[in-house]
């Protein structure tokens, strides 16, 4: 058995809810894991917001807009009058509940209880269309198994127990339909595993069942070696190993959400990147693969800031990292880079929203610097240390270009560099001409 993970752009309207019902009917029995129709969270999480501020026509009138395009795709989706009764009623169901939540008070829990409702129709609708056209489906809600613990990880235990016996009980199923991103928490509320959670739905799925691999499709033919929106004749990578793959995804490959990756590589199971315009492209695939000496890959992650704390009292001290990394802690900011020197430490962020409070708390320990509208560029590949010359390319391909700072042995797969937004696609034009042309 395989997970098979569709994310929005595939189901992002009638005629691809259709295609990818043709792919998951040829691929036999596995598990198929949603995403809500592109679009949706989006406009749920505005929904969300205009409650938060207590707009509420604001709210009713952004949903009612999302309705009528619902309306218009349940038409598209079914000629068959029953099927079409069933599929309203769901949306029917769904929307009314929205609507009741805008009713009433506020809260976090209710905002959750809103962004959930995607997935619960996206599912709902290819559940009818795949028993409606012949594949015995069943719908495995995943608020029945899908929870965290108070720490916020998956609760791995509880989504085995659970999800195994909800195979069990429908062992005559021709395919399995659930949701991914949402889930319930801890203390058993609506939650979500965040942005790009399906992905990791999808890869806790397959490491509770041992899936034979796990399937993410996209609208993109695997994960490229450069970005393909900004730089011509970027190519499929065939094969990364998890490290790989876990950098370029956390460093700007958007196609793979970076948590995806440990629950499989932990499992040994495959996770292998396809595109639903393209089934017969071989895409990439990714796996406990040996070092084979290539450079891979480049990625790019913007609003990146750059914070540099230079101090005398650094010189042969000890614990004056402690203090600074407490310091981040306290602001409850993480870091993406560092480097250090005997004066001196640097480090990148990519979230300014305690960066006032996080600066003030710095210049305790010395004088803070602060450049903002950087971007970090991550080379990725097998980039052990003695394989020589490899970090020296990425390098001399910039040697035009300001590099505010560089991140050169923490990993054995990716050498990173900070430099200007403004400098990014000049950067990422020449890293590929130089490393893959």
């Amino acid at each position: 058995m395989k997970v098979l993970k569709f994310g929005g752009t595939s189901v992002g309207s009638a005629e691809r809810i259709k295609h990818v019902a043709g792919l998951v009917k040829a691929r036999g029995r596995n598990i198929v894991v949603l995403s809500a129709m592109a679009g949706t969270t989006n406009t749920l999480v505005e929904i969300a917001d205009y409650l938060s501020k207590r707009n509420v026509p604001g709210a009713q009138e952004t949903l009612n807009n999302l309705n009528i395009r619902y309306n218009s795709v349940v038409d598209e989706l079914f000629d068959e009058p029953g099927l079409h009764n069933q599929a309203t009623a769901i949306i029917d169901e769904r929307f009314s509940y929205i609507r009741a939540l805008i009713r009433g008070e506020y809260s976090l829990a209710v905002s959750k209880e809103i962004l959930a409702q995607g997935e619960l129709i996206s599912t709902a609708l290819m559940n009818i269309y795949l028993n409606g056209h012949g594949v015995k489906s069943v719908l495995l809600p995943a608020l029945d198994y899908m929870r965290t613990d108070a720490n916020g990880e998956p609760d791995m235990k509880y989504v085995a127990t659970r999800l195994l016996r909800l195979l069990d009980l429908n062992r005559d199923a021709d395919v399995f339909i659930t949701q991914g991103y949402i889930c319930l928490n801890s203390t058993g509320d609506v939650d979500n595993l965040k942005r790009g959670g399906s992905d990791y739905s999808a890869s806790i799925i397959g490491a509770v069942v041992d899936a034979e691999e796990i399937e993410i499709w996209t609208d993109i033919d695997g994960m490229h070696n450069n970005d393909p929106r900004f730089v011509d004749n970027t190519s499929p990578v065939g094969e990364l190993n998890f490290e790989e793959a876990a950098e370029l995804a956390y460093f700007g490959a958007k196609i793979l959400h970076p948590n995806c990756v440990l629950p499989a590589k932990l499992a040994n199971i495959p996770v292998r990147l396809l595109n639903t315009l393209d089934p017969h492209a071989k895409g990439t695939v990714i796996y406990n693969m040996p070092p084979d000496g290539k450079i891979k890959a480049v990625a790019a992650k913007d609003n990146v800031t750059a914070i540099k704390i230079k101090s005398g009292r650094m010189l042969l001290a000890y614990g004056f990292l402690h203090k600074v990394f407490e310091t981040f802690e306290k602001h409850q900011t993480s870091i993406d880079m560092m480097a250090t020197s005997e004066v001196g430490v640097t480090v990148t962020i990519d979230d300014e929203s305690h960066l006032a409070a996080l600066v003030d708390d710095l210049k305790n320990f010395g004088t803070v610097t602060v450049d903002r509208e950087m971007v970090i560029i991550c080379v990725v590949g097998d980039l052990e240390w003695h394989n020589c010359g490899f970090a020296a390319q990425a390098v001399e391909a910039l040697r035009d270009i300001p590099v505010r700072m560089i991140s050169y042995g923490g990993s054995n797969y990716n050498v990173s560099m900070v430099i200007r937004s403004c400098d990014k696609l000049e950067a990422l034009k020449r890293l590929s001409e130089a490393l893959f042309n």
